[in-house]
């Protein structure tokens, strides 16, 4: 059964780094966590938040993806803020963490639209542990050694917001890193190049009584060399104190969401994430947990 489970892993994950080549990293809960991917994001509307999110890809396969993020934000005076971005994720062998530092700075456009500048500093820890691989040999192959190294990197991002819609534009890693690739069955060294990242949101008023607001948004991801990945999100919110809603990734994966709130500070949240493509069958759901506090 070890074996079965190591060859079902091991088809994953190839077809995982087809899948996801082009993200440096997938939650579904994107919109709590923007400044991850645009450090425009930080200290906007004044407020001063911590959001962790939980993932656990694939609940079939042992081994399989896991991610952590964890997003905090502040101001820094009237128009400037700061903020702090981690993302951990480990996929059988290779595990890596992000770190950066977000700035950002405000533009009053108009009466109702802001200009938010973001700059972000930080690295990647990146290493893939060859001892959990098993060989045919019965001498160790020198060619397959460990991986550790940190690549130093700096993003920029720039975001256009009004009361009830926004829209950003970013590129959180701007520096091609190296790391390790499946190129036919046989282990590469391969580029990480930038990824640039766009989003948008509109908040409907359904019901000015109960608060009821419609909250339709997009995030689409761009690398040179893969598909663009489009992630079109949905939720439905009950004065502010109960979320629900759905959201489809191009690439393949649907999710349902729900979010609790309490005293409009504490948010609780999970999504349900399952595979639409066949391959992926057997790898079952994905879940996601979310936490959000509002100071």
């Amino acid at each position: 059964m070890q074996i079965l489970n190591k060859i079902i892993l091991g088809t994953l994950l190839v077809v995982s780094g087809s899948l996801f080549a082009q993200q440096e990293g997938v939650i579904t809960n994107y919109m709590y966590h923007m400044n991850s991917y645009n450090p425009a994001y930080v200290g906007v509307d004044g407020e001063t938040t911590v959001v962790a999110s939980f993932r656990q890809q694939w609940t079939g396969i042992q081994d399989a993806p896991s991610a952590e993020a964890v997003s905090f934000g502040t101001t820094l005076g009237k128009n400037l803020g700061m903020g702090i971005s981690i993302y951990n994720s480990n996929t059988f062998v290779e595990s890596q963490t992000f770190t950066g530092i977000d700035f950002s700075y405000k533009l009053q456009l108009t009466s109702a639209t802001d200009l938010y500048l973001g700059i972000k500093a930080g690295g990647n820890s990146y290493s893939v542990n060859t001892a959990g691989l098993e060989t045919y040999n019965v001498n160790a192959d020198p060619s397959i050694s460990s991986i550790s190294q940190f690549n130093p990197n700096v993003g920029v991002g720039a975001l256009l917001k009004s009361e009830k819609w926004y829209a950003s534009l970013a590129a959180p890693r701007l520096l091609s890193t190296e790391r390790a690739d499946n190129d036919n069955g046989i282990a590469t060294a391969v580029m990480a190049k930038p990824h640039l990242y766009a989003t948008a949101g509109y908040a409907f008023l359904l019901n000015p009584g109960t608060n009821l607001m419609l909250k339709p948004s997009v995030m689409g991801r761009y690398v040179g060399g893969a598909p663009v990945s489009i992630d079109i999100n949905t939720m439905l919110s009950f004065d502010d104190n109960v979320a629900c809603g759905a959201s489809y990734r191009t690439d393949g994966a649907f999710a349902g969401l729900i979010n609790f709130s309490i005293k409009k500070r504490l948010l609780l949240g999970y999504a349900y994430e399952v595979s639409t493509r066949n391959e992926l069958a057997s790898a079952k759901n994905t879940n996601e947990v979310l936490l959000k506090f509002l100071f």
